[in-house]
């Protein structure tokens, strides 16, 4: 009596139809405002919208946290990962670089610095090395920190600061290749400069594919002109360095690109190392597949909520009609209070966002490698507001359409329910919403086509398969105790509502074990990319007669040494007869591919860390043909297919080769891997080296001083700084997943509570009929236990079968691993869904069963 009379309060007993003056109708509007807001409080406090709430706010909650969690993450990871070019942003460019560049950086509030570099001998005495000297300016490393010693090859401490004028840095292998140490004299050029410290590691080493085939020396760029090393003719390389926020960064290398001159290449994070760019590219596709997962999950619970909300709201709008209210006003009336529902959704989700992220970081932030990290976007709210709106809609909207157009004699009636929808308007806004939001956040055709085709497969295979495992349970119920009869008849009873729980509970169960499979996969996929043994020794420059004893020494000394391989140095001079001076390529890498000189090897076996993706492996057939492989970064740069003839110039001969295969490498593996393989018996008449890495403890790296002086022509490169950098980059990803699998677990969850209480009404008769016939309370919880239990495992049978097929396609066509068949996670999906749906449905419905039956039959 207490809705009637708010109703018609606010309807005020006057007919509002379509024939309403123009004057009225802002008065209706009015009532229907008043009407929607009492009706939502009312509701609120008998807890009727709480599951539409709840799953709407952990939609919300989910995108947002993880928006706000992934871009601080990220955040971090390219701050971290800027320290392989010690910078944000490099400039690099055979000729001085222009002042202007620095003008407007400092213009654009960005810090800045210089590195010039050149090769010259240096002197100790009567011995010599040739050097790359690197000249640095005053905020030298921007990203990053130097790391020296007092002696060789010993264990560096981080420094701030460059060399002092008149003092000099140099590296561990040329003091050990010419007899120096500290304190020591060092001539370059035309002037003198005392040793200060031992130079153990910069930011920017390795980051560029070994360049830098001699040792290094830092020294003061104030010192440079005194050397008269650059004079007309000399081989000189200058870089100048950018670093600040990531915005002014962004916008700053828009303006750098539009405005460098030719010969000048811009590089930033993503140009700096194949390790790491690979690693923050599988992380961020698992983010981006594991947010939409959260969405999608949360939009089935909206949808199963929203058919429950509808339904209980079939009487209100009967007697709304009853009092003349039109089709517009039921619409409007019920839109309204929807759209409160997303705006109150939408500010508890990304305040429930915020606070998880932000209370997580703090728990964690032992493990970052910084204390503070970036201040989160806002991007994410806005985010959260639209994808409430955009859900609700999109899931709420047919059975929305289809309330308005409840007839009032339901008042009379009540078996008269609502007409069916249209097939377009029931199934049309939901998959308009599912496709849009499948693109919104990956943002990859391929993947976008991929993922949306699996999903609706697997919906129609989970539907079709519930629909004959239902209809088997149901031939089997005689065969079972009284309250698995009562259990399973419920199934066969209401079987369009079961069908919609399997397919609710078997997409929820399949793609936490989905998320599950790939996180196990991603995990070991690192635990094999970065043991604790990974070379962390580069040694460059081999020569073919010192091979064997070489290695030989490196074992001898505890070197856990790789594949050796031959390197030699070419450039790409045509492609498919045409001069490649004359192509026109879009710039960066595209065209450093085609105009720089390449490292090229060869080889007669295909390394583990390769992976063929077309063509063929040469056989012993083919030693000596004039065949190729390339690595799929240099093929895509210049499109290039199998089948291309490609001209070479090495070492001053012509050499002509068939692209055979193209190859996928495994660059995080830090093994010698190359962008050109060619057969064994084509260029091994030309001048070339080898190269190897070899993992070394800190205890035995001493012995690679005595290496130097054995070997004074191997180039000895220590990437231990860069691997640190990338097991932090790997640590901050591996968080990043945990964090979003969590959200994504609670987004299951949620789909059960939404399934489960979707037939609470139903639940309640049936409890109070059975009750008032003489079943016993315990009789009644078994069977709504077995039914549940049943349903359990027949989700999560279909479950585990569609994780392990979907588990393959996404670890090796999304993510590039090694996919292993995973067999818990068919058992955790049969048992854990069995247990999982059991505990939730007992959970949602113990008040059904409690609830005395007389209540129930009076009301």
């Amino acid at each position: 009596m207490n809705r009637t009379a708010d109703i018609e309060r606010a309807v005020g007993r006057q007919d509002v139809s379509v024939q309403t003056p123009p004057a009225h109708r802002g008065a209706a509007s009015a009532r229907a405002l008043a009407l929607a807001f009492r009706t939502l409080m009312r509701e609120w406090r008998s807890g009727e919208l709480g599951v539409l709430l709840l799953a709407l706010t952990v939609a919300v909650g989910a995108l947002t946290g993880v928006g706000f969690l992934v871009s601080r993450i990220s955040a971090a990871v390219s701050l971290q990962a800027s320290e392989v070019l010690a910078a944000d942003i490099r400039l690099g460019s055979p000729q001085p670089i222009g002042e202007q560049y620095f003008q407007e950086a400092a213009r654009r509030g960005l810090r800045t610095a210089s590195n010039t570099g050149v090769m010259s001998v240096v002197f100790n005495g009567d011995s010599s090395q040739l050097t790359n000297i690197r000249a640095v300016t005053d905020g030298y490393p921007l990203r990053g920190t130097l790391s020296v010693a007092n002696e060789p090859f010993a264990k560096g401490e981080p420094t701030k600061g460059i060399p002092a004028p008149g003092e000099v840095w140099p590296d561990s292998k040329l003091l050990a290749a010419i007899g120096a140490g500290l304190g020591s004299r060092l001539s370059i050029g035309a002037a003198t400069f005392r040793v200060s410290r031992v130079l153990i590691s910069h930011p920017d080493q390795g980051g560029g594919a070994f360049a830098d085939l001699a040792p290094t020396l830092i020294m003061n760029a104030a010192d440079l002109p005194a050397t008269q090393l650059i004079q007309p003719g000399s081989r000189v390389s200058y870089s100048a360095l950018f670093a600040g926020d990531r915005d002014r960064i962004e916008m700053f290398k828009g303006w750098l690109s539009a405005h460098k001159k030719r010969g000048e290449r811009v590089r930033d994070v993503a140009d700096a190392t194949p390790q790491i760019k690979n690693a923050i590219d599988r992380a961020g596709r698992f983010l981006s597949l594991a947010s939409l997962v959260s969405v999608l999950l949360c939009a089935i619970a909206v949808a199963m909520s929203a058919r429950r909300y509808v339904h209980r709201h079939l009487d209100t709008v009967a007697l709304l009609k009853t009092l003349g209210a039109t089709r517009g006003f039921t619409l409007g009336f019920t839109v309204l209070q929807l759209a409160a529902i997303a705006i109150a959704a939408a500010i508890a989700g990304s305040a429930l966002g915020f606070i998880a992220q932000e209370w997580l970081l703090r728990t964690i932030r032992s493990l970052l490698a910084t204390t503070e990290l970036p201040s989160a976007s806002l991007v994410p709210i806005g985010i959260g507001f639209m994808t409430a709106i955009s859900v609700l809609a999109g899931f709420a909207l047919p059975p929305l359409l289809q309330l308005s157009r409840v007839p009032a004699v339901r008042v009379l009636r009540r078996d008269v329910g609502p007409p069916p929808p249209l097939v377009v308007l029931a199934f049309g806004p939901a998959v308009a919403v599912v496709v849009l939001l499948i693109y919104w956040v990956v943002l990859d055709w391929k993947l976008f086509f991929g993922f949306t085709m699996g999903l609706a497969g697997f919906i129609l295979l989970l539907t079709l398969a519930g629909g004959l495992l239902v209809l088997v349970a149901g031939r089997l119920r005689g065969r079972v105790g009284v309250a698995w009869r009562y259990g399973v008849a419920n199934l066969s009873r209401r079987r369009a509502e079961s069908l919609v729980q399997i397919v609710a509970f078997g997409t929820g169960i399949m793609v936490l074990l989905l998320l599950g499979v790939i996180r196990g996969d991603l995990y070991r996929d690192w635990r094999r990319t970065l043991p604790a043994d990974l070379p962390n020794y580069f040694f460059i420059n081999i020569p073919p007669a010192d091979r064997d004893s070489f290695v030989s020494f490196l074992n001898d000394h505890g070197g856990r040494t790789t594949r050796v391989l031959p390197m030699i140095r070419g450039r790409l001079t045509n492609i498919n007869g045409r001069p490649v001076d004359e192509m026109r390529f879009d710039g960066g890498r595209d065209e450093n591919f085609a105009t720089r000189e390449q490292n090229i090897t060869w080889a007669s076996e295909l390394g583990a860390d390769n992976h063929l993706v077309a063509g063929r492996w040469w056989s012993a057939a083919d030693v000596g043909k004039p065949l190729v492989s390339l690595a799929t970064e240099i093929q895509e740069s210049l499109h290039l297919k199998l089948g291309d003839h490609l001209t070479f110039d090495i070492a001053g001969e012509t050499v002509e080769a068939t692209v055979a295969s193209i190859r996928r490498v495994k660059w995080d593996s830090f093994q010698p891997n190359f962008f050109i393989v060619f057969p064994p018996g084509v260029l091994e008449d030309a001048a070339g080296t080898y190269l190897t890495s070899a993992y070394f403890k800190p205890t035995e790296a001493r012995s690679l001083a005595q290496l130097a002086r054995r070997f004074p022509s191997v180039s000895i490169f220590d990437i231990g700084g860069l691997l640190a950098v990338v097991r932090s980059v790997l640590d901050k990803a591996a968080l990043a997943v945990q964090s979003v699998f969590v959200f994504t677990l609670f987004a299951g969850l949620t789909v059960l509570l939404a399934a489960v209480q979707s037939s609470r009404d139903e639940r309640r008769f049936e409890s109070a009929m059975l009750r008032t016939l003489g079943a016993s309370r315990s009789t009644v919880v078994q069977g709504v236990l077995a039914e549940f239990t049943t349903l359990g495992l027949l989700s999560g049978l279909i479950a585990a079968a569609g994780a392990s097929v979907a588990a393959y396609f996404v670890t090796t066509r999304v993510l590039d691993l090694h996919y292993t068949f995973d067999p818990w996670a068919c058992v955790i999906g049969l048992v854990g869904g069995a247990l999982l749906v059991a505990a939730s449905g007992w959970l949602a419905t113990r008040s059904v069963v409690n609830q005395p039956p007389l209540t129930t039959l009076r009301g």
